[in-house]
């Protein structure tokens, strides 16, 4: 696993569509990824382009229950949802942040580092706690490799970015 040195960058509010699914850890794999590609078949019916890589947002993790996840993508300006598909808008701010390199299964790995370098800077998450787990106000990771470029899991770049505290 390579990753960058965890850095605090300050992001604007950033509009985005996704599909909210709530899975256990052990299914994340199988359920989440054909999600992705549902969000920009549903982008391009629109013809609303992609303002960034896609991401998946971690809105409640309860590592023993269900995790509630949003798969989605950055878009330019705010649009209007459906059933299906909701619109949001990440929340301006400070955030803590690195870059994995590597196959998305070592990402648990990159996280803790992530969680453990904040915490030694005695940084505090913009996080509560709720009856379904600790609920996050963003706790993302953006997939900056497409998939049809690089088939090979071992290169892919993955950028975590997880909300400070004001």
């Amino acid at each position: 696993m390579k990753i960058s040195e965890p850095t605090i960058v300050e992001r604007a509010a950033q509009p985005y569509v996704a599909i909210t699914a709530s899975v256990p850890m052990t299914r994340m794999a199988a359920t989440l990824p054909p999600l992705n590609g549902e969000v920009f078949g549903w982008l391009e019916a629109r013809d609303i382009a992609p303002a960034g890589a896609p991401l998946w947002k971690y809105n409640v993790i309860d590592m023993d229950g269900d995790l509630e996840i949003e798969v989605g993508v950055p878009v330019a300006e705010k649009v209007a949802g459906d059933d299906r598909v909701r619109s949001g808008v990440l929340p301006a701010g400070r955030y803590a942040t690195l870059r994995h390199v590597g196959h998305p299964d070592e990402l648990v790995d990159a996280t803790g580092a992530l969680l453990r370098w904040a915490d030694g800077e005695g940084l505090r998450w913009d996080v509560a706690d709720s009856r379904g787990g600790e609920r996050w106000a963003a706790r993302l990771e953006f997939y900056l490799t497409d998939p049809a470029d690089e088939p090979d899991l071992n290169k892919w770049e993955t950028d975590l970015v997880f909300k400070l505290a004001d």
